[in-house]
């Protein structure tokens, strides 16, 4: 999904619409629904609308497409006061599982009939980036129950 498309699935599918979520970031309901039309040239979100929007429906499409637009992905940080525990680190050793099983499913059901689509190729990068987000985020779990 790129960053237009995101911004237009973030406001339309906020419960209510660009109704409801344009008084709450402050701008008019019409004038959010042309800034994330895809089809608008004439108007677009500034970087301190996106985060507005991000933060007040609490939807991060916007930053997930950003960040995957520049090959970057996108792992959320622990919360501060969280504590780690062998059983978090373990429950996201397994989800690393799924998702390493995920990853070579899509890569067997693509080279099955003896190429790769583009459609197989998306796939294949989606659960490529799930799996390596898991791996950043048992890492940063890991580095959280380090021994000071």
């Amino acid at each position: 999904m790129n960053i237009i498309d995101a911004a237009d699935s973030t406001v339309h599918d906020y419960p209510g619409g660009s109704e409801s979520l344009g008084p709450r970031v402050g701008i008019s309901p019409a004038v959010l629904r042309n800034k994330v039309n895809p089809n608008n040239t004439t108007h677009h979100l500034t970087m301190v609308e996106a985060d507005r929007l991000m933060r007040i429906t609490e939807d991060k499409r916007i930053l997930k497409a950003l960040a995957h637009a520049h090959g970057y992905l996108l792992v959320k940080a622990p919360e501060e006061c969280s504590t780690e525990s062998d059983m978090s680190v373990l429950e996201h050793v397994t989800g690393l599982m799924v998702q390493q099983g995920r990853f070579a499913m899509e890569i067997h059901t693509a080279l099955s009939d003896g190429g790769v689509s583009k459609e197989e190729m998306v796939r294949i990068d989606r659960a490529g980036r799930e799996f390596m987000g898991e791996i950043v985020e048992i890492k940063q779990r890991l580095r959280g129950m380090v021994d000071e």
